[in-house]
């Protein structure tokens, strides 16, 4: 049997394990997952015939390499920082690789070994990178083909609960790393170009300026900047567009509330606190406000943060149990942001019940024969169960198609990649409409620089 190796049994590899073991016979597969609990593996793999579970250290080197090396081709869905080692034993064993990840200067560094050996890197080929590159590319070359001219392009998506199973009041749940939603958007300036203008927009600003969309069927939604639109210029041959940005979304509401966790340095994951062990919710919360003997820490807040008592804000505020005097943090030093994560946590996991909701949407303005047109293209995807995510379908489907796809010699190109190319592309959005992955375009009257930007 052909081996193929997952490293990494996390929230998003239900689907892509659940994928492969539904081929497996049909290709003649013998699925390998390992991580450091057994157990989770066997939670998802569900001692079918055709797999195997494994406890696999990533930080054993004779014992990843022990794996790498025994299998036919490799996944890793390990976190981003992760991917390296995994990549250099690829190399040296002479295995063809995939992972969701973006591609880390030191994955591109390899890039003329991986050729020299005619080995395929697959990366940024799960949902969002993954999923937009190659929904956005074929829109794009199909523009261009025509003898169209870029002059516009807007991408944005986000991992949502579905509006059956929202029942607070920030209309969001975890439905991926809940460390990366607490930390989104630091460590740089938010670069996008519009109206062939630059703009940039600081942490500390970033979600007090929001973009409102209106989503055809699901009302309107707002999104805040994401910090890296500016590299997409030349991957996606956009170097002339006037105008480019891309962006998270999130429910009306969401990011003036987030802004308060950032004004008050909740968010901060550079330094550690004293007894956060034995701290409760509300004195994590009056750590960051100024002394008074006199006042309650909930109108310290309301004054600092100049919110009205009546406010919606305050209503969510309180909904997240951050001035309860009885909830304690339990975890040893730790960050502002590692107890932020703690609290949300409490609040925001999906139920039993609770299923969640991708939401993807690009606009693409462009002019043809002297006219300016525009297209939305929007992809609207619900999970099946807290398992079978939304998110663990869009992410694990692309990259279990995309392993088959190289294993099978579909897709030979070889090097460290992401998925832009016609060859790559087209056969992967193919097979995901089968499973309900699939984009719904309409033209709309061409608006160039969107001026319903709202600043909080």
């Amino acid at each position: 049997m052909r081996k193929i190796l997952i490293i990494g049994a996390g929230k998003s590899s239900a689907s892509l394990i659940r994928y492969l073991l539904d081929k497996s016979d049909k290709e003649n597969l013998q699925i390998i997952v390992g991580d450091m609990s057994v157990e989770t593996v066997l939670s998802k793999t569900n001692n079918h015939k055709n797999s195997k579970a494994i406890r696999l250290d990533v930080f054993d080197k004779d014992n990843r390499q022990a794996e790498i090396k025994n299998a036919d081709i490799v996944i890793s869905m390990l976190p981003a920082a992760y991917h390296l080692e995994v990549a250099k034993d690829c190399l040296e064993f002479g295995k063809d690789l995939v992972t969701p990840s973006y591609i880390s200067k030191e994955m591109q560094a390899l890039n003329d070994e991986v050729v020299s050996k005619g080995l395929v890197f697959m990366n940024e080929i799960g949902v969002d990178p993954g999923i937009d590159h190659m929904s956005a590319m074929q829109i794009l070359d199909r523009i261009r083909e025509s003898g169209g001219k870029m002059l516009l392009f807007e991408s944005f998506t986000g991992g949502l609960v579905a509006p059956e199973s929202d029942d607070n009041l920030w209309h969001y749940k975890f439905t991926w790393n809940p460390r990366n939603v607490v930390i989104a958007g630091q460590g740089t300036a938010a670069e996008f170009v519009q109206e062939g203008t630059y703009k940039y927009i600081p942490y500390q600003k970033l979600f007090r300026r929001t973009e409102i969309l209106d989503i055809e069927g699901y009302g309107k939604f707002e999104a805040y900047a994401n910090r890296d639109s500016l590299k997409y210029r030349e991957v996606y041959g956009l170097n002339d567009v006037q105008t480019l940005y891309r962006g998270t979304i999130r429910r009306i509401g969401f990011s003036k509330a987030w802004n308060c966790f950032v004004q008050l340095g909740m968010t901060d994951d550079d330094y550690t606190m004293e007894n956060t062990e034995t701290m409760s919710y509300r004195e994590f919360t009056n750590s960051f406000l100024a002394y008074n003997p006199n006042d309650s820490v909930e109108l310290k807040l309301r004054h600092y943060l100049k919110i009205d008592q009546d406010d919606v804000i305050w209503d969510k505020l309180v909904e997240l149990d951050i001035f309860n005097p009885n909830k304690k943090v339990g975890i040893k030093n730790a960050t502002p942001a590692q107890v932020l994560q703690k609290i949300l946590n409490d609040k925001w996991d999906l139920k039993p019940n609770d299923i969640d909701m991708i939401v993807m949407l690009h606009k693409f303005g462009y002019e043809i024969t002297g006219q300016r047109k525009q297209i939305e293209s929007r992809m609207i995807v619900k999970g099946e169960d807290p398992t079978y995510t939304a998110m663990s379908n869009t992410v694990g489907l692309p990259v279990g198609i995309a392993t088959l796809k190289i294993l099978n010699k579909i897709i030979t190109t070889p090097g460290v990649q992401l998925p832009i190319t016609k060859a790559v592309y087209e056969p992967i959005l193919e097979e995901l409409k089968e499973y309900g992955i699939n984009f719904k375009e309409r033209e709309v009257p061409y608006l160039g620089y969107n001026p319903n930007i709202i600043v909080i």
